[in-house]
């Protein structure tokens, strides 16, 4: 099972990725798409590490898809995340920090389905996204994203 530590500068204690996350709105923008992961069952954005030879944009569609089945346009970047007291150890061993760049990604097609990385995915009202415990900084994402500031977040 993929756990999260959280300790001061416990980061260092890994290798950086580079991660990607995408806040798809409902048509309303009342709420937002996200998955249950398979790993470890909690609550997050569609969301995934880059691969070589893709630019950022290129990978959070990709993992969009792979998680979800839609097919989305990335339309902007919202932020920039990091945060080096965390560390991530994935089942075989492997730690990492993971640095984020969060968009805000717009449905062009495709349908709603379960993957291997996901067991649930469901729209949810931002209220009760307030209430929820989500995966790492994801409900930050989330609420960056409805500011609609123009400029990155760096957080």
């Amino acid at each position: 099972m993929t756990q999260i530590f959280y300790g001061e500068r416990l980061g260092r204690n890994g290798k950086i990725r580079l991660g990607c996350s995408a806040v798809i709105f409902s048509e309303d923008r009342e709420k937002v798409l996200l998955t249950r992961r398979a790993d470890n069952g909690q609550w997050c954005l569609p969301s995934g590490g880059a691969e070589p030879g893709e630019s950022a944009a290129e990978a959070c569609e990709r993992e969009v898809r792979e998680e979800t089945g839609l097919k989305v346009r990335v339309e902007r970047l919202v932020g920039v995340y990091s945060d080096p007291n965390y560390l991530i150890e994935y089942e075989d061993g492997k730690r990492v920090q993971v640095v984020a760049i969060n968009f805000e990604a717009s449905i062009l097609g495709g349908e709603i389905g379960l993957s291997d990385e996901t067991t649930e995915i469901n729209y949810f009202p931002l209220q009760e996204i307030r209430r929820m415990e989500l995966i790492l900084n994801h409900k930050q994402r989330i609420f960056d994203t409805l500011t609609g500031q123009t400029e990155a977040f760096i957080r």
